[in-house]
C-alpha cells in the first residue's frame, strides 16, 4: 500500500507549484529556484525535496498547463459549430501562451526532452487535431493544414505578436487565423 504524503507536504507542494507557475510565466525558465521558494513561502530544502531539479519543476508546471489546455480543447470538440470551436480554441491558446514566457519557450523548443511533457504535448496536439479535422470537414479551415502544422503556425503567430506594440497586439494573430480559413482568398493553395 502506497503511503499518502502528509497534509503539510501536499500543501507545500501546491504552494511551490502555484509560485512556480507564476514565476515561470512572468520571468521565464531562467527564474532561480530560490526565488520560487521565496514566492512559495518555503525553504529551498522543502522545494528540493519535492522537485530535485529545476527541470523537474518546470516539466511539472508545463505538463499541467498542457493537460488543462487539452481538456479545454476536448470540451470544445463537442461544440455544435466546428468553426467557432476551432477558432475560439486557437485564440485561447495564443492568448494563454502569449504572456507566459515558460509556455512560449516550451512551444518554441518542441519537442521537449522530457517524456511526460512530450506525452502531454502530444495529447494537446491530438485534441487540437480533432478540432481542426471537424472544422475542415465543415469547410471552415483550409484542408492543406495538418495538426502538426498548427504548432509552427501558433509559434509564428506568437513571434509576430512579440514584434508588435501593445495597441497592435492581436492583429498578428487575427491575420494568421484569417489565413487558416478555407477559401479566404478565393481558393486554397494548390502548390502544396
Amino acid at each position: 500500500m502506497e503511503k499518502q504524503p502528509r497534509a503539510d507536504a501536499r500543501r507545500n507542494r501546491e504552494l511551490i507549484l502555484r509560485a512556480a507557475r507564476e514565476a515561470f510565466a512572468s520571468v521565464g525558465p531562467a527564474v532561480p529556484l530560490d526565488e520560487i521558494a521565496r514566492r512559495a513561502g518555503v525553504g529551498p530544502g522543502t522545494l528540493h525535496r519535492h522537485f530535485p531539479t529545476k527541470d523537474e519543476l518546470l516539466t511539472s508546471v508545463m505538463a499541467d498547463r498542457f493537460v488543462a489546455l487539452t481538456e479545454t480543447a476536448r470540451q470544445k470538440a463537442d461544440h455544435a459549430d466546428p468553426a467557432e470551436a476551432f477558432f475560439a480554441f486557437f485564440h485561447r491558446l495564443v492568448e494563454e501562451v502569449r504572456p507566459n514566457r515558460a509556455l512560449s519557450a516550451a512551444l518554441s523548443n518542441y519537442p521537449p526532452r522530457s517524456e511526460s511533457l512530450l506525452r502531454a504535448g502530444q495529447a494537446l496536439q491530438d485534441a487540437l487535431g480533432v478540432l481542426l479535422t471537424r472544422a475542415q470537414q465543415a469547410g471552415a479551415v483550409r484542408t492543406d493544414i495538418t495538426a502538426s502544422d498548427l504548432h509552427a503556425i501558433v509559434a509564428g503567430a506568437l513571434a509576430m505578436e512579440e514584434g508588435l506594440n501593445a495597441p497592435s497586439r492581436g492583429r498578428g494573430v487575427a491575420v494568421v487565423a484569417d489565413g487558416l480559413r478555407a477559401n479566404r482568398a478565393g481558393r486554397e493553395s494548390d502548390d502544396g
